[in-house]
């Protein structure tokens, strides 16, 4: 993935640096680097408590916020962002360790639904503790009062 270019980049498209001045570059650089470092060491304390992957933990927290209805899996992937191929292979593994479940949609014969199953939840809610955890030692230790909140007040300027 690309950071930025610079000047060892001088063979690139000038036009598309417009608007970027090096602040922004570096806040994006910076942002890349520290997004993936955190997923990082959150997944490693939930690998080491035992618990499901981050990415299993979101999908069961969507199914379980669905309700009984649960997503088809198109409304569950613009939910967590992924591609579909992604998420499909994903999902195959949750259902095959009983997480999840599918069923036939009742609005459309040739479509599915997805839902939580009744492990799938106990192992949401598990895991929720050790996230919990995780977050308050690499997110909420780091930042001082306020700091949580005008970051995420930023970052929701960045998510449009």
């Amino acid at each position: 993935m690309a950071h930025g270019g610079g000047p060892g980049n001088a063979g690139a498209d000038r036009g598309a640096d417009r608007g970027a001045d090096p602040e922004a570059v570096h806040a994006w650089a910076r942002l890349v680097r520290v997004s993936g470092a955190l997923v990082s060491a959150v997944e490693a304390d939930l690998k080491a408590a035992g618990m499901p992957p981050l990415g299993w933990y979101d999908v069961l927290l969507e199914l379980e916020r669905a309700g009984d209805a649960g997503l088809r899996p198109v409304e569950l992937q613009a939910r967590l962002l992924v591609a579909q191929y992604n998420l499909s292979r994903l999902i195959d593994r949750m259902e095959a360790a009983g997480l999840v479940a599918r069923a036939a949609d009742p609005d459309d014969r040739r479509g599915q639904r997805l839902r939580i199953t009744a492990e799938g939840l106990r192992r949401r809610e598990a895991a929720w503790p050790v996230y919990r955890a995780a977050i308050g030692r690499h997110v909420a230790a780091r930042l001082g009062p306020g700091e949580a909140r005008t970051l995420a007040g930023l970052l929701g300027k960045l998510a449009g």
